[in-house]
């Protein structure tokens, strides 16, 4: 026994001496990611759900890579590579990870999705098709603000040959107000664009107002090519955004997603601020590219797809920081606007020529979006 452990040590050696560098680092690289591997399927497979798509994809560009390879050199690069996807990809899942609900055999760890509607518009897209669904959130009391909007940016037949679907997101006021409640009841009698479920109308709850509009889009409306999201105390050039941004003659896109791009942003930890994010919601020390909530757009595929997905994460108070978390755990990167200028989180200084060349402006009251845009229809036909 002893002199056949001697020849092997002896046959390593001289195998290993014979070799050169570039193979001793592909066999050191080899090792690592033989190390790697498993402890990435254990935390890819034993806690993320719904991510086997991805995981395909990346396993078989490994393989290709490795199959084509024909020198050392380039076996050594291949590997270099592999290892720097296996690394990314590692310290990619443990962050998504991190917000992802434990799996439960009887699901009572994911959010919970059902809040009551007290007032619905189930049969709003029977009728046709739309092009883009306006979903607004309002607060119940603001009347005046849901009205200014039907009057402009908001008027469901302002883009002829084009179809446009408006609805408001409401909850239910933090104090029982049956006089405020009756007025709802009638307003949606008249418009038939309300929407209110059964949740506390809050800015803490804005995300599961957002989220539960999501899912009322995936419920009613699946086949909508495109969804606009917007305050409803933002400035909308809804002309603008169907010809320039949506395009009707174009197909619809698909995983779309696209607003002003908030990039590089890190949670706030000043519990006294509007933004605050406690560190037991969210350890990061940096958000995902996310788009602004005064404004943004998708892709009618992505309204459920966001509602699905938002079931298994955890939710937090910020709502399109939340929305950025769910698209980063889809795999799907918002993208820039074709200028940068299109959307504002801010109050854009008004002048007919810039107003007929963006999509959103922040920060109105009700009167001043009815007078601002009265001053654009005016002079858009020659506004610059």
């Amino acid at each position: 026994m002893l002199r056949w452990m001697r020849r092997l040590w002896s046959i390593t050696v001289n195998y290993w001496m014979t070799k050169s560098l570039p193979h001793h680092c592909l066999t050191g690289l080899l090792l690592l990611i033989c190390l790697l591997a498993p402890i990435l399927l254990f935390i890819y497979y034993g806690h993320i759900p719904d991510r086997a798509v991805s995981t395909k994809k990346q396993t078989v560009y490994g393989v290709e890579e490795f199959q084509s390879g024909k020198t050392e050199t380039n076996l050594l690069g291949t590997s270099l590579k592999i290892a720097h996807r296996i690394l990314s990809h590692l310290k990619d899942t443990v962050l998504v990870n991190v917000f992802m609900i434990p799996p439960s055999k009887d699901h009572r760890h994911k959010n919970e999705p059902h809040f009551k509607y007290i007032v619905n518009e189930p049969d709003k897209c029977k009728e046709s098709r739309p092009f883009v669904v306006l979903m607004v959130p309002c607060s119940p009391a603001y009347t005046e603000a849901r009205q200014a909007i039907r009057k402009t940016w908001g008027n469901e037949t302002l883009v002829p040959g084009t179809r446009i679907l408006r609805i408001f997101l409401l909850g239910i006021p933090a104090q029982s107000e049956s006089k405020l409640q009756q007025a709802i009841i009638e307003e949606s009698r008249h418009y038939n664009d309300i929407v209110q479920q059964e949740y506390l109308d809050s800015y803490i709850n804005l995300t599961i107002k957002t989220i539960m509009g999501m899912h009322w889009v995936a419920t009613y409306c699946p086949h909508t090519s495109y969804v606009m999201k917007a305050d409803c105390d933002v400035f909308v050039n809804t002309e603008y955004l169907v010809h320039h941004l949506l395009k009707p003659d174009m197909p619809p896109r698909q995983d779309y997603f696209t607003g002003y791009l908030m990039r590089g942003y890190v949670p706030n930890r000043n519990n006294e601020s509007k933004w605050y994010m406690p560190l037991e919601l969210y350890p990061g020390n940096l958000y995902p590219v996310f788009c602004s909530g005064t404004g943004y757009v998708l892709s009618g595929d992505l309204a459920k797809k966001i509602f699905d997905i938002s079931l298994n994460i955890r939710q937090l108070p910020l709502e399109d920081v939340y929305v950025g978390v769910c698209l980063s755990a889809l795999g799907i990167a918002p993208v820039a606007p074709p200028k940068e200028s299109d959307f504002n989180h801010w109050r854009v200084s008004f002048s007919t020529c810039q107003y007929s060349h963006l999509v959103t402006s922040h920060g109105f009251q009700p009167h001043e979006l009815i007078q601002y845009w009265n001053l654009l229809q005016k002079h858009k036909h020659h506004a610059c």
